[in-house]
């Protein structure tokens, strides 16, 4: 099972990368951190997601 913002998300391999571009993130609005590792913007697609990861995706939101 990987953990993805607290949830769990099924057991198969998938892609940092690709996973990003199921839910529709952009990727220059957003924060990765896999396994308390900060990922770098641009290497998204180096890392392959496995059963036991654990990953928070933060989006960053203007307001005033």
């Amino acid at each position: 099972m990987i953990k993805i913002n607290g949830k769990d998300y099924g057991e198969e391999s998938i892609s940092l990368i690709e996973f990003i571009k199921l839910q529709d993130f952009d990727t220059q609005k957003i924060a990765v951190e896999l396994n308390g590792n900060i990922i770098k913007r641009g290497t998204y697609d180096e890392y392959v997601l496995h059963d036991g990861d654990s990953l928070e995706i933060v989006c960053f939101v203007g307001g005033g």
